[in-house]
């Protein structure tokens, strides 16, 4: 398997920790897993949006750049040991597009491209496509407070601006379509992964149902 760098990408409630989770205990790879939970103005931002939306965004920002820049620095030591991450940096920008007023996204996005071209890119990107219905059902089961009233119009708005960066940039990209997969409990479905992880993809976008 060639890629020692792999980012899972996907919508809320997607699914992207578990797979990113077991991904790396399969390889035996570092783990990378966003730490949403740290960010103090997650529960506020629910609330009052307009609010909250800039600093919830900057403090994303500031500590996916942290975490991403001390963990594959580390990793660049060890050559030969493979990264596992449940988030892509480009997301902090995707999710600010869709809560930020257009002042606010104008300076956002001054300070991303600051610090975007320090950060290496994964060699392969996962995205998970669900449904909005089947990303609703897991925000329910997972049962994160501040989740259960999320609009299915956020997450369409999400899922755009997901689409929209993909197919515009050629990043090397297995979209797999997880609306009737369970990577944890489905028969043969995380084994189905692991051959298709086994290819080699050209930049762009490749589909992989499941």
């Amino acid at each position: 398997m060639n890629y020692k760098f792999i980012t899972i990408e996907g919508n809320i409630g997607a699914g992207k920790t578990t797979l990113a989770t077991r991904l790396s205990a399969h390889f035996n790879a570092r783990l990378i897993l966003e730490e949403f939970a740290d960010n103090p103005f997650l529960p506020k931002f629910y609330e009052r949006p307009q609010q909250y939306a800039f600093p919830l965004e900057l403090f994303f920002m500031a500590e996916r750049y942290k975490q991403l820049k001390e963990l594959l620095t580390a990793q660049e030591l060890f050559s030969s040991e493979m990264v596992v991450s449940d988030y892509l940096f480009i997301k902090s920008l995707l999710f600010a597009r869709i809560n930020l007023a257009e002042e606010e996204y104008a300076l956002y996005q001054k300070l991303f491209d600051i610090i975007n071209p320090q950060l290496r890119q994964p060699d392969l990107l996962i995205f998970l496509n669900s449904p909005i219905k089947r990303l609703q059902e897991n925000i329910r089961q997972r049962n994160r407070e501040y989740e259960q009233n999320i609009q299915d119009q956020y997450l369409h708005d999400v899922q755009s601006v997901y689409m929209q960066y993909l197919r515009q940039h050629p990043v090397r990209t297995l979209m797999v379509d997880t609306s009737k997969t369970d990577f944890l409990y489905g028969d043969g479905h995380f084994e189905k992964l692991l051959e298709a992880l086994e290819q080699d993809y050209a930049p762009g976008i490749h589909y992989l149902t499941i």
